[in-house]
């Protein structure tokens, strides 16, 4: 398939199908650059990190039974950079002081049955909880809202030379990442994190280099980029998970996301992900804190982000992900053969069942509804964020050698969710 230009790449994708491979670079043939089939899992939090924060060896199940699922490419869960900046407890970071060999397992059995894994990586910013960090770092001092004062401290504003370590710990995460042999590593740049506290003007109020109108606000992410690309060469890919929007008043628009895509797609990036919202607003859950917040057009099709990714089809040719909604192989099919897409993100159907990509590449009309899980009170799912913390339990099901459980009950995961951050906070308040 040619990525020439827009019209011939929508006239090939008419005939796709979810089991066709698909090569990121066309003019440089290599095992990095060629995923297997249309299947896309997209980054899931596993909270299978050790006291260290290197990998446990649970990882190595999980990541084993997804590619002998028939997943094409998994991206894994947040890769930290800095082990000072942990958006959760058991996060894992890859830094210099990591061991390595525990990676090199990982990134090995996220290779089996022809899979491709890539490492994402990820910094906070202010999305820190409490009782990790006293006084997170942000592009400006800028404090959560909507409910989440109380769980999340006010930043502190960066200074530059923090701006410049940060942008070299990701370099380096990515060195290391390639080194351990994952097939390439993907910048975490959505769901308010790090990356796009600095893209959106409601977190980012600065009046330097790296602040301001969105050209000065997108520096951040484009000197990110360059800074990796220079540590692992041309012929590694580099990904970006990306919002559409942050859905918040003065907040990331899909205008300036569009904007953002264009400059990253002539920077050299080989992938972009699209999802949406932040802890704030949380619409990559598919609604907002209201209820069901998806148009009709979104429920028929599935995938929460398709409209916006037909705009930006037609602007760039960079290989495109779409993250969110879907469940069955119609409306992945539908999406492909639009020329919307190039790949299927999937997420919670992967953590309940595992086979879902092969079951899917089987049968073109399978499909596997979720209903999202609830303990009947709203506050109470929020304050654990339940729609996070349940698939966890999945994995951590998985990791285990066991079975997920479609019917876990959503009490006991709040309850070891709850226990789990008390015995945490408690572990920090006496270090």
């Amino acid at each position: 398939m040619t990525h020439n230009n827009v019209e011939q790449l929508n006239t090939d994708t008419r005939t796709l199908s979810l089991s066709d491979s698909f090569n990121l670079d066309n003019q440089a043939l290599g095992q990095n650059k060629t995923i297997k089939n249309r299947l896309f899992k997209s980054a899931m939090s596993e909270q299978l990190g050790d006291k260290h924060h290197n990998p446990l060896p649970g990882l190595i199940t999980l990541y084993e039974r997804w590619a002998q699922g028939g997943i094409g490419l998994a991206i894994t869960g947040n890769i930290m950079i800095d082990r000072n900046a942990l958006g959760e407890p058991k996060n894992i970071v890859l830094d210099e002081r990591s061991d390595l060999t525990l990676f090199r397992q990982w990134a090995e059995a996220g290779k089996k049955n022809g899979a491709s894994i890539w490492a994402q990586l990820n910094h906070p910013g202010k999305q820190i909880p409490n009782f990790i960090s006293k006084e997170p770092l942000a592009p400006s001092a800028i404090a959560l809202e909507n409910g989440l004062e109380k769980g999340f401290n006010q930043p502190r504003a960066l200074t530059e030379l923090e701006i410049f370590k940060i942008i070299d710990q990701f370099a380096t995460s990515a060195r290391l990442a390639k080194e351990s042999g994952f097939t390439g590593v993907q910048i975490h740049g959505a769901h308010g994190y790090l990356v796009s506290q600095f893209l959106s003007s409601r977190h980012n109020q600065r009046d330097d280099q790296w602040g301001g109108n969105l050209e000065r606000r997108m520096h951040f992410v484009l000197a990110l980029y360059q800074a990796i690309r220079d540590q692992v060469g041309d012929d590694f890919p580099i990904g970006i998970k990306l919002n559409s929007a942050d859905f918040m008043k003065g907040g990331f628009t899909e205008d300036e996301s569009m904007q953002v895509v264009q400059a990253l797609a002539n920077a050299g990036i080989d992938l972009i992900e699209i999802s949406g919202g932040t802890y704030e607003s949380p619409s990559m859950m598919g609604s907002d804190k209201k209820g069901d917040a998806r148009k009709q057009s979104t429920i028929k099709r599935e995938a929460y982000f398709l409209d916006y990714m037909e705009k930006v089809r037609q602007l760039v040719n960079t290989p495109l992900v779409v993250t969110g909604g879907f469940r069955s192989a119609p409306a992945m099919l539908e999406a492909l053969q639009s020329g919307a897409t190039d790949f299927i993100g999937l997420a919670r159907t992967t953590a309940v069942d595992p086979e879902f990509p092969n079951k899917l590449l089987a049968d073109n009309n399978y499909s596997m509804p979720l209903d999202n899980p609830t303990t009947g009170n709203p506050t109470m799912d929020a304050m654990v964020m339940l729609g996070v913390t349940w698939y966890e339990h999945q994995l951590r099901l998985i990791a285990n050698g066991k079975d997920p459980k479609p019917n876990l009950n959503a009490w006991g995961v709040v309850v070891k969710t709850l226990f789990s951050a008390g015995v945490y906070g408690f572990k920090k308040r006496r270090a």
